[in-house]
């Protein structure tokens, strides 16, 4: 078998402190900042060469409430799907609640979709656009935003796949897999091979998971003894994370740009991409470890695994939505690949035919179409 890889990259970008609530700036963090980024761009594009009632100054708005909800959504979608016991987690020290422990557990990207979708609804109501269609156009900015924290996942070296077969050659050894040996019986004798080496990183009072970051940290430092004794005990794993970059990113927004070259009616680009994620989740899955001591279900004779299960509901929902646009009469909206709108502020569309609302006029004058011919209608 060749030599796995041994994950020894730092998650921060920039590092200040050691130990404390914040101690830098974290690529996962910055993955979050850049995927929205890329959003807002994409989004424009839309709105400036496609049919959209939204306009080029009200993106950042947009990016901005879906952001906050995506955030929300993600850390509450975690706590709730797969670790419930953080929503009742209290400490006496900062920040006081589980759910904002993001050192424990981290965000659900199914959590994260479905508080963008509220955001959106909130945003359409607030700013009278068709519902249907600001979802389409987050859908679209949401792909390469996954990608960026796949990566991220990669470099945390969390969601790390299943254990790889003998010879294959990308195989890495993941040292947070460290963390699930305590609960883990089967890891207990290589916890115990373990613990007179963690004993001298870090006193024993101070808890067997300090001892394990410690551990962790003394990794990515290099430091060759620590690493002599830990590796032959790590199990090579494939690097799903990767994968899922790929496939629920990369491949994900190439079918969106393919589907929306042109416009399509709303809703449309929301249920593909539904159904183009769901279907790559539901594929990573079989590459992916499932999170330790959260379980999936029997069926069919397999072992389908918890996000396998959401991306199921996900999939149902995206065909649904795709019908929905097929049976609609509603014009077409969007388009990134179309002409700019001349005459007409980009981004612009008849508010009749879009389903938006008319502004009502501003002062005492009715619009031009309400004007007769020797005088004003009152």
């Amino acid at each position: 078998m060749l030599l796995a890889t041994l994950h020894q990259i730092d998650p921060f970008a920039i590092r200040w402190g050691h130990g404390g609530a914040i101690d830098g700036i974290r690529w996962y963090g910055l993955s979050y900042l850049f995927g929205f980024l890329l959003g807002y761009l994409l989004v424009r594009r839309v709105v400036a060469r496609g049919i959209s009632t939204v306009r080029g100054e009200q993106v950042a708005d947009l990016i901005i409430f879906v952001a906050l909800g995506v955030v929300i959504g993600g850390r509450l979608g975690y706590c709730i799907f797969y670790d419930s016991e953080l929503l009742v987690r209290f400490s006496g020290s900062f920040p006081f609640w589980g759910v904002l422990m993001l050192n424990q557990g981290g965000m659900a990207s199914h959590g994260g979709m479905i508080g963008g979708i509220i955001a959106s609804w909130i945003y359409a109501r607030r700013w009278g656009h068709r519902f249907s269609h600001v979802l389409d156009l987050i859908a679209f900015a949401t792909p390469l935003g996954l990608m960026l924290g796949r990566i991220a996942n990669f470099i945390n070296g969390e969601l790390y796949g299943r254990a790889a077969p003998d010879g294959f050659a990308f195989a890495w050894k993941f040292p947070r897999e460290m963390l699930t040996w305590p609960a883990d019986p089967q890891r207990q004798e290589d916890l115990t091979q373990l613990q007179p080496l963690l004993d001298t990183l870090a006193p024993p009072q101070t808890g067997i998971y300090n001892q394990l970051y410690t551990a962790m940290d003394r990794i990515r430092e290099n430091d060759a003894h620590v690493i002599a004794v830990i590796e032959p005990l790590l199990t090579p794993r494939y690097p799903s994370q990767l994968l899922a970059a790929l496939t629920e990113g990369v491949i994900t927004m190439i079918v969106l740009l393919i589907v929306w070259r042109k416009a399509r009616p709303p809703m449309m680009i929301a249920g593909a991409f539904s159904i183009c994620y769901a279907l790559m989740r539901i594929f990573n899955e079989f590459f992916r470890e499932p999170d330790f001591g959260v379980r999936g279900v029997e069926a069919l004779g397999l072992a389908i695994s918890r996000g396998q299960l959401l991306s199921v509901g996900l999939l149902a929902l995206g065909v649904i939505m795709v019908l929905a646009a097929i049976r609609s009469k509603t014009e077409p909206m969007g388009g990134w690949m179309g002409p700019k709108p001349e005459n007409a502020v980009a981004g612009s569309a008849s508010p009749e035919k879009s389903g938006a609302k008319t502004p009502k006029p501003v002062g005492d004058d009715p619009p031009p179409s309400s004007k007769k011919r020797g005088g004003r209608k009152r």
